[in-house]
């Protein structure tokens, strides 16, 4: 953390973070690393919060979700899809069950946690299929999860929310499903590794420069300026016509600048749109909620907005 003027609120986690042993060429073991951290650092669901575990079949694959229902919802209920982050690379449902149950008690919401398959073993498009099918299956089978298909949203953080901004483009594109809003938490937009922030925050904790080329390469391929909307959102030459927007960056990122270069753009193509850079803090912010009152904070302005918006 040294050279970063970072809130209080980040130390609890950015500490602990650094202290998680990463091996230099072993994805299965740095996968395991990280879910364990995550799980030492996780808190338990409320009892107030309903959790079932479902398996969603698509073609090709069943996809394991976990629906986090609010007890006192009276259905049909809207409901948030919510994807993971971790580079297209980490992350599992029990890694981000706090932020999802989270979401679900924030946004007073029905909340589907998807477990994509991951890079590289499935680079792009696999991730994004699996999670706009399982977004298009909910849709379809809205009546039999109590939640109104007029009332889906889509929420992710970094690559999560990469895949939320492409699971909207591709659904205004084809006409289905609904998207009725799009939180897009410090997200993943487009491959510029040379933007200020990149450079700015190149050393930053919680996520590097290095970091993401890493990320980049395994769901890409290196093959980045062949990318399609789809894989980067920020290549899409139209932007109208897509649901209310939340994008939520952190002042210490590298992915903070193309995030506010999106919500310009989505201004200008007359979406509306919330803009919001986190001072002080660092990828992940949503991870320190439970630390401190400023994090919370932040989180709160993302389930207000879905709240707001549903």
């Amino acid at each position: 953390m040294k050279g970063f003027d970072i809130h209080p609120d980040m130390h609890h986690y950015l500490e602990a973070s650094e202290q998680v042993p990463w091996t230099e060429d072993d994805l299965e073991a740095n996968r395991q690393l990280w879910q364990s951290f995550c799980l030492n650092y996780n808190q338990p669901c409320p009892s107030t919060i309903q959790v079932e575990n479902l398996t969603i079949p698509l073609e090709g694959a069943d996809i394991p979700v976990r629906i986090y229902r609010p007890a006192a919802g009276i259905e049909p209920m809207p409901a948030v899809v919510y994807l993971h982050g971790g580079g297209w690379v980490l992350g599992t449902l029990d890694s981000n069950d706090s932020i999802a149950w989270g979401l679900a008690e924030g946004a007073g919401a029905v909340v589907i946690s998807v477990d994509y398959r991951l890079s590289p073993e499935y680079p792009y498009p696999i991730p994004f299929q699996d999670c706009f099918g399982v977004v298009s299956y909910l849709s379809l089978q809205a009546a039999s999860f109590g939640i109104d298909p007029r009332r889906i949203g889509v929420a992710g953080d970094s690559a999560g929310g990469n895949l939320s901004a492409a699971i909207s483009l591709k659904a205004r594109d084809q006409g289905h499903p609904t998207i009725a809003v799009q939180a897009l938490i410090f997200p993943v937009l487009d491959t510029d590794i040379d933007l200020p922030s990149y450079i700015e925050n190149r050393d930053a904790p919680g996520l590097t420069r290095a970091d993401m080329i890493y990320y980049l390469n395994a769901y890409l391929g290196e093959e980045w300026s062949a990318a399609d909307q789809y894989a980067m959102p920020a290549r899409a030459a139209d932007l109208t016509n897509l649901p209310p927007t939340l994008i939520h960056t952190a002042e210490i990122d590298p992915l903070r600048d193309e995030g506010k270069l999106f919500a310009d753009r989505l201004a200008a193509a007359d979406v509306e749109v919330s803009y919001r850079c986190a001072q002080r803090m660092t990828h992940s912010f949503i991870r320190a909620r439970l630390q401190g009152e400023s994090a919370a904070a932040e989180f709160a302005v993302i389930t207000e907005f879905l709240r707001k918006q549903l």
